[in-house]
C-alpha cells in the first residue's frame, strides 16, 4: 500500500497551466487595428475536421480563425486554432486558450502570441535581414525579367549565376555588390527569402566563405595536413 502511495507522490503538488509567452499582453500602438474573423469553412474541410476529432493519436490543429493586422507598414493576416481567442482591451491584446490543462493548447498558446506580436511589429516597423557574401567574385545583380518582375542572379562560384524570383511582397535592395537587404511585413516571408539564397552556398568552416544572413558566424576549422 505504502509503495503504491509513493508511486504516485508528485515532485510538485501545483500543476503548471500558464504559459509565460502565451500570458504576456501584446502592446498595440497607436494606428495598428486588429480584427478577428471566423474562416469560412466548406462542407469537405468540415466532414475531414469531424473525422480527425473522432480518430485517436495526436489530435490535430484546426485553423478555422483568420486574425486580420493594419498598420503604416501594411496589413497582414494569420490564420489562428479554432480553441485561441484574442482579447483587446486598452491597447492591448491577449492571447487566450479555452482549455490551459490540454498539452496542445498550451503548445500553441505562445507560439500564437509571438506570431501575433511579430505581426504587429511588421505592420509597425517592418523586418529586415541582411546577407552578406564572402568570398572572391561572390556577389548578388539584381535585375527585371520579361514580365516586369525582379530577379536575384547570385553569382558565387559556380558557371552559371542562380536566379532567384523575389515574391511581389517584399522588397529587395543590393546597395553593394556583396549586400543584400531584404524588407517586409511578414517576417516568417522574409526569413524564408533569406534561407533560399543562403542554401546555395552555406557558409564553411575552412575557408569561412558563403553566404551569411543577419550577423551569423562561423569557427574556423584548421585544415587537415595529410
Amino acid at each position: 500500500m505504502l509503495r503504491s502511495i509513493a508511486s504516485r507522490r508528485l515532485f510538485s503538488t501545483a500543476s503548471v497551466l500558464r504559459s509565460n509567452v502565451g500570458s504576456s499582453p501584446i502592446i498595440i500602438p497607436e494606428g495598428v487595428t486588429l480584427r478577428l474573423s471566423e474562416k469560412k469553412i466548406d462542407e469537405v474541410t468540415e466532414l475531414r475536421m469531424q473525422l480527425d476529432s473522432q480518430r485517436k493519436g495526436k489530435p490535430k490543429v484546426n485553423l478555422t480563425k483568420t486574425i486580420e493586422l493594419s498598420g503604416p507598414k501594411g496589413s497582414m493576416q494569420i490564420d489562428l486554432a479554432q480553441f485561441v481567442n484574442i482579447e483587446i482591451e486598452n491597447n492591448k491584446a491577449r492571447v487566450l486558450v479555452d482549455s490551459q490543462d490540454k498539452r496542445v493548447q498550451r503548445s500553441m498558446w505562445g507560439t500564437t502570441r509571438t506570431l501575433v506580436n511579430n505581426a504587429v511589429s511588421g505592420v509597425v516597423e517592418g523586418h529586415m535581414s541582411i546577407i552578406k557574401f564572402v568570398g572572391t567574385g561572390f556577389r548578388a545583380v539584381l535585375e527585371t525579367d520579361d514580365k516586369n518582375r525582379q530577379v536575384l542572379n547570385l553569382r558565387v562560384g559556380y558557371c552559371v549565376p542562380i536566379p532567384i524570383k523575389v515574391p511581389a511582397d517584399l522588397k529587395v535592395s543590393v546597395p553593394l555588390p556583396h549586400r543584400i537587404i531584404i524588407e517586409g511585413v511578414d517576417k516568417q516571408r522574409v526569413k524564408q527569402l533569406a534561407a533560399a539564397i543562403r542554401k546555395h552556398r552555406p557558409p564553411e568552416p575552412y575557408k569561412g566563405k558563403g553566404i551569411f544572413v543577419d550577423g551569423e558566424t562561423i569557427k574556423l576549422k584548421a585544415r587537415k595536413i595529410k
